[in-house]
């Protein structure tokens, strides 16, 4: 079995029980275990992630735990870096033996071909915020952030996350149509180029959504473990969404 998810935004300041929250994603991949032979993780695990030379932001131990206790057991994880969680190292490589995506990739899995990636920056518009993570990619900015003390630079990025989150949530919550919704328009640019793609699975948008392309393909949305609490499964060739 395969399974998919995205946008825990752990550490998020928003989020009323932490410990709470936390608890139910472990919970999920407590649940998932039993059968699970790859687990696909979207982007947006954290609400802010960045790896120092010897410092990674502290917390979230039990999800930690049980990603290692999945990775031991055999079960092949890959995580793609969100909008909140850019600067992914080597830390997970390492310590959990995942593969990291930056960009988007074309897999092959239980028969049927997969387009697979965060959503942030793909499709028509929000120039802002693609050069603002055209910035925020560049290895110069990094090396001076680096630099930082982590108590200044984790305590200005999640200062920053905090302003931003709840606006973001309210406009995540709302369906803006086929014709407005950037995914489903890349996504159906990508079915254009290579009709074969079955299943075009992003996170990022926080809005649950299975639907059925016109030219063929399905655009699927995983939601978000802040409000939605749902999750993709993939099965002989079938892809589902479903609820924990």
């Amino acid at each position: 079995m395969i399974y998919f998810a995205s946008d825990f935004h752990l550490g998020a300041p928003g989020i009323k029980d932490a410990e709470k929250h936390e608890a139910k994603v472990v919970a999920w991949l407590q649940h998932i275990q039993k059968d699970a032979k790859e687990v696909f993780l979207m982007g947006d695990l954290f609400d802010f992630w960045f790896e120092f030379k010897h410092v990674v932001p502290k917390g979230h131990l039990g999800f930690l735990a049980e990603l290692k206790k999945m990775s031991d057991a055999g079960i092949r994880l890959h995580i793609f870096k969100g909008n909140h969680d850019l600067w992914f190292k080597d830390y997970f490589e390492k310590e959990l033996k995942a593969t990291i995506y930056t960009d988007p990739v074309v897999l092959t899995r239980n028969g049927v071909k997969l387009y697979l990636a965060h959503g942030d920056g793909l499709g028509p518009g929000d120039k802002g915020y693609k050069f603002i993570k055209w910035v925020f990619t560049r290895s110069l900015f990094q090396w001076m952030f680096k630099w930082l003390h982590p108590d200044i630079g984790i305590g200005l990025a999640r200062f920053w996350s905090n302003k931003s989150s709840q606006k973001s949530r309210e406009k995540d919550a709302v369906f803006l149509g086929e014709e407005n919704e950037w995914l489903i328009i890349h996504s159906k640019e990508m079915v254009e180029k290579d009709p074969d793609l079955k299943y075009l699975v992003y996170g990022h948008r926080h809005y649950p959504l299975d639907l059925e392309l016109p030219n063929g393909g399905h655009y699927i949305n995983l939601g978000d473990w802040i409000q939605s609490f749902t999750y993709g499964q993939l099965t002989d060739g079938q892809f589902e969404l479903k609820k924990f």
